[in-house]
């Protein structure tokens, strides 16, 4: 009877990691978000899907912006802004299916293609995350940092919040196993 409810808070434990398993992308890679790298093929062969974290990590001179189509064409560094980190570390939880822009907040930069365009991908193993509740702000990952620090995996899984559709799944899969493992 001990035996078959390890295995079962085991199922459970695992049903829940499978719909909250996100990656977490580190911009650039090893030359984070920086002038000299080269977004476009950084981006080349990885699918973006919802509930996915995009880390930004560059020098106290630079920035990175979230803004709108139009501004990211432009490189419009005071309009269209949607959400920004300035503080050498930011990270953007991919909330939602669709196009996401980037630029740098140094207008220059910005000009010599330091700008990233991705389009996110429903999620169909987690619900997606609600949306921030207030535009101009990200979601700092530590203190500033330059961009060589420890430089994150592509593919290092992440818990993120999938809200009440993850958790009602999660409720269904417990009953599940329980009537399963209990009869």
């Amino acid at each position: 009877m001990a035996k078959q409810f390890q295995v079962c808070v085991l199922l459970v434990i695992l049903g829940l990691a499978l719909t909250c398993r996100a990656t977490l992308y580190n911009v650039g890679d090893s030359s984070g978000w920086d002038v000299s790298s080269d977004l476009d093929t950084w981006k080349q062969g990885k699918t973006f899907v919802v509930g996915d974290v995009l880390v930004f990590q560059y020098s106290s001179s630079n920035s990175v912006s979230e803004v709108t189509k139009q501004s990211y064409q432009t490189c419009n560094t005071t309009n269209g802004i949607l959400q920004s980190g300035s503080n050498g570390n930011s990270s953007f939880p991919l909330t939602s299916p669709g196009d996401w822009y980037f630029i740098s907040g140094n207008n220059l930069y910005c000009l010599g293609g330091m700008k990233l365009h991705v389009t996110v991908e429903n999620n169909p193993a987690a619900a997606p995350a609600p949306a921030p509740e207030s535009a101009g702000t990200s979601v700092s990952t530590s203190t500033p940092s330059s961009k060589t620090n420890t430089v994150i995996s592509s593919s290092v899984p992440v818990f993120v919040r999938g809200g009440v559709d993850s958790l009602v799944l999660a409720l269904m899969g417990l009953v599940a196993s329980s009537i399963l493992c209990f009869g």
